[in-house]
């Protein structure tokens, strides 16, 4: 994918905010600190186009970044954030699933989960609720830098079994540009089906297995 052009759009808190001329639409969702700011500037070629924050719970909105002028890459709040009101957890909750559930142009959702660890619950509660919703879904395993090459494909196997969805899962490295042609592949294979009026294929074969064995 050539990035010609890459914006942030706007943070919306309500629907009525959201854009409205029908752009295909990928979303990313994860934990707080799993690493997606960081993958979102790795794929837009940006250094601080989505802010990386430290404090987990801060970022509230839904961020809509416009690519190209011909799509969106969809910023979802964290979950699973500590720091923050049991009041203010639902609410975010409330603001993710209003989206997920209710967006119409969304044809994809990109659950991150950090390859170092086993799923936590909460990953397994969001994967377990993301399966209902009748959405391709891509797991995409962050911070592939940070394990060996070969405890890359033990790491992808956990994260299978525990979520035992069938769902393909893509390990990748912000840091070390790992995987990250295979996931602009994937998000183009879904362009190409959605102008063609086609369901978005699950994405078969995206565990990774070329990239399993490197040293980084």
């Amino acid at each position: 994918m050539i990035v010609r052009s890459a914006e942030f759009e706007l943070g919306a808190v309500q629907p009525v905010q959201w854009p409205k001329d029908g752009l295909p639409e990928f979303a990313f969702i994860g934990r707080s600190n799993v690493g997606k700011s960081s993958l979102l500037n790795r794929l837009l070629n940006r250094k601080s186009l989505a802010r990386v924050s430290g404090k987990p719970g801060k970022t509230q909105e839904i961020n809509f970044f416009r690519i190209n002028d011909a799509f969106r890459l969809v910023d979802l709040p964290g979950y699973g954030y500590a720091a923050v009101s049991k009041t203010s957890r639902s609410l975010f909750a409330k603001r993710i699933e209003t989206y997920l559930r209710e967006r119409q142009p969304l044809i994809r959702i990109l659950q991150l989960i950090d390859i170092r660890h086993p799923p936590m619950k909460n990953d397994i509660e969001a994967h377990q609720w993301l399966t209902t919703l009748g959405v391709p879904v891509c797991i995409v395993a962050t911070k592939r830098d940070k394990l060996s090459g070969s405890k890359v494909n033990p790491a992808v196997k956990v994260i299978e079994q525990t979520l035992a969805s069938g769902y393909p899962i893509l390990p990748v490295s912000s840091e070390k540009n790992v995987g990250i042609e295979e996931l602009w592949s994937l998000l183009e294979t879904d362009l190409a089906a959605f102008e063609q009026n086609l369901a978005p294929t699950q994405g078969d074969g995206l565990v990774g297995d070329n990239h399993a064995g490197e040293n980084e």
